[in-house]
């Protein structure tokens, strides 16, 4: 199902679907859940880059993933504060003129989602020196290099403290609606997990591993946080069903737009299709 570029028309309750899939669960929680939905979090919760922009500032649109998730909530009453550029900082603080996230959140909130810390991290600026110094060693990993150089490991010291971060939003959540489901969604699989690279993304041979294996540490982070949560808070794992649709995969098989990205796309963010695998995932976490 969700190998099938889909566009938002022929994305529909009414039709059947197969026991089995994720949209059959959906549909089942379309039945099952009610109250308020919030969407917290980043660009790759808001739907950056693709059409039907509802917010310019913070790059949100119609076709993110929390949108798709909506349709599984019963009917909630939807407040979608995702912000492109959002660090866990824009849970309790302005962002430019935004009010902070988390003051969305009230007693009547049934279920969050949240997507954040990838900026806390500084993934794309680590994207952008990875780009910036391939040339200087395209064999090896200069860009691992220059994230350890002295011994210190930069990147995983950020995703510690990230963690720690992520912590904290989860338990003020929770202290705002006490009865809400929170789930926290991780990223998804961004580049090959086989960490063998390609022409159309300029890194260095030996960095697309590095990488990939950062990404994969990130999201183990935010799954401590969603499994250690407390009750109802879960993790929701989008990197797994997202494997093969990277920024390498061909054209036709994408999910994740490389660094030369289609038309009403983002670089190294999800595509139409990306974000609806995303909010599949989420339909399938929130039956459970």
């Amino acid at each position: 199902m969700l190998g099938i570029v889909m566009p938002l028309a022929l994305f529909s309750l009414a039709e059947p679907a197969a026991a089995d899939t994720p949209v059959s669960a959906a549909v089942q929680i379309q039945q099952t859940t009610g109250g308020e939905y919030v969407a917290m979090g980043d660009s790759y919760a808001s739907g950056a880059g693709l059409p039907l922009v509802d917010d310019a500032y913070c790059d949100r649109t119609g076709y993110s993933y929390p949108t798709f998730a909506k349709a599984f909530t019963g009917g909630a009453v939807f407040k979608d504060v995702t912000c492109s550029g959002a660090t866990t900082r824009h849970v309790w603080n302005y962002q430019g003129s935004k009010p902070p996230q988390a003051n969305a959140v009230t007693p009547a909130t049934k279920v969050v989602t949240l997507t954040l810390g990838g900026n806390d991290v500084g993934f794309t600026s680590i994207l952008t020196t990875c780009v910036l110094v391939a040339s200087s060693n395209p064999a090896g990993s200069p860009c691992k290099d220059h994230y350890n150089a002295g011994g210190i490991d930069v990147v995983s010291e950020r995703i510690n403290i990230m963690e720690g971060r992520v912590r904290d939003v989860v338990t003020d959540v929770k202290r705002r609606a006490p009865g809400a489901r929170v789930l926290v969604v991780g990223y998804p699989s961004i580049l090959p997990d086989s960490g063998v690279g390609c022409a159309e993304v300029p890194f260095a041979k030996g960095d697309f591993v590095w990488l990939r294996d950062m990404a994969k540490k990130l999201n183990r982070a935010l799954e401590r946080r969603g499994v250690g949560g407390g009750a109802g808070v879960s993790y929701v794992d989008t990197y797994t069903s997202t494997i093969g649709h990277d920024m390498c995969a061909p054209r036709e098989a994408r999910w994740i737009e490389s660094l030369t990205p289609a038309p009403n796309t983002m670089a190294a963010h999800p595509n139409l299709t990306g974000q609806l695998a995303m909010g599949l995932a989420v339909a399938a976490e929130l039956e459970k």
